[in-house]
């Protein structure tokens, strides 16, 4: 298969090469277009308001790697791939293996998600990956597992409606975090739903060498934060059997899954449209004045 890597830990990311090298020895066509340093927690964000450079490089990774270092990012190096680096479009979009995990509400804020969401607003089925926690260094048990991924979607194309009950499918984004402890250690893989993160920050202030104040951001992962019910309202057009609904009430959320150490597989849509909240305002009288 013809693939697009990305990251937003930048170009000589540990995770990048890894899974960069471990899919070109699987015989994937590979081309990596990725920051030119870090530009985590980045989101979605695009550069207008100056250049973006792009310059191939060389050595970092397997030969036979075509790879570009962008000075913009991770959204930029996907859409500039698309736009003028790549000769025709790849079959599949990956982003990762970032160092740390994107799980529930951490991929609003993810510039490794949303390097592959561009992949997907693109028309293109894109994969996330990410090593959770920043203990582990391994990158190789999650290369491993996005080669099986990548070989599996390539013998059964990744389809967000296969049996064509919605007209207005699209492409879809999988978001995987693997647990960042030994490969024996892995308890399986888990099929999720996007659960909610929360986080106790901290802003702490401090005076730099001229006297002026600024403030470092920091905080904690919140433990057992409540996770939320599954929205059906989107459901209902869509065809879904009693079957499918009473089995999708039962899948966990990816963050209740990563404590079990399984290997969790989100799909996800940028269609951010709250239906219970259409629902909720339908009654209210809503005017110009």
């Amino acid at each position: 298969m013809k693939l697009l890597i990305s990251n937003d830990d930048g170009i000589f990311a540990q995770g990048i090469r890894t899974l960069a090298n471990t899919l070109a020895v699987a015989g994937h066509d590979i081309t990596v277009v990725c920051p030119d340093r870090e530009r985590s927690a980045t989101g979605h964000g695009l550069t207008l308001h100056k250049p973006i450079r792009a310059e191939q490089v060389e050595s970092v990774f397997a030969p036979g790697i075509q790879a570009w270092a962008c000075s913009g990012t991770p959204s930029d190096c996907v859409k500039l791939a698309f736009g003028a680096l790549l000769d025709q479009p790849p079959d599949l979009v990956l982003s990762g293996i970032n160092h740390g995990s994107n799980l529930g509400t951490d991929v609003l804020y993810s510039g490794t998600v949303s390097a592959a969401m561009e992949g997907v607003i693109e028309g293109i089925n894109s994969i996330a990956l990410s090593l959770t926690g920043f203990t582990s260094n391994d990158f190789q048990p999650a290369a491993d597992f996005a080669s099986r991924l990548v070989e599996q979607l390539q013998r059964d194309p990744l389809q967000r409606d296969p049996l064509q009950r919605d007209p207005f499918s699209r492409p879809m984004l999988l978001n995987v975090n693997v647990p960042g402890v030994e490969a024996a250690q892995i308890a399986g893989v888990k099929l999720t739903r996007q659960g909610v993160r929360r986080y106790l920050d901290q802003f702490e202030k401090r005076i730099d060498p001229r006297g002026k104040t600024y403030y470092w951001l920091a905080g904690e992962v919140m433990a057992d934060v409540p996770q939320p019910p599954l929205e059906f309202a989107t459901m209902a057009k869509t065809g879904l059997t009693a079957e499918e609904l009473t089995w999708i009430s039962t899948v966990e959320t990816d963050v209740q899954a990563i404590r079990q150490n399984f290997i969790t597989v989100t799909p996800l849509q940028y269609n951010l449209t709250c239906a219970s909240g259409l629902a909720s305002l339908r009654h209210l009288k809503l005017d110009v004045t």
